[in-house]
């Protein structure tokens, strides 16, 4: 007799996308309206804006790195 083929058994949850980690915030409805204007002017979608101007603040030094 021989032996029976191994079988992997399949992970629970949606599989690993291999991209950065999300983070997740709530804004106030007239911020999102003024981010969503900012990113049409650019031709870019909300997340790009949002990581943009999360960039564009640090390296300003609105943020202490302490």
């Amino acid at each position: 007799m021989s032996s029976s083929i191994a079988v992997k058994p399949k992970k629970r949850g949606r599989p690993a996308t291999g991209r950065d980690p999300l983070v997740g915030v709530r804004l106030p409805p007239d911020v999102v309206e003024r981010i969503d204007a900012w990113a049409n002017e650019r031709g870019v979608n909300r997340s790009e804006a949002i990581r943009a101007m999360i960039v564009a603040a640090l390296e300003a030094g609105g943020l202490s790195s302490s």
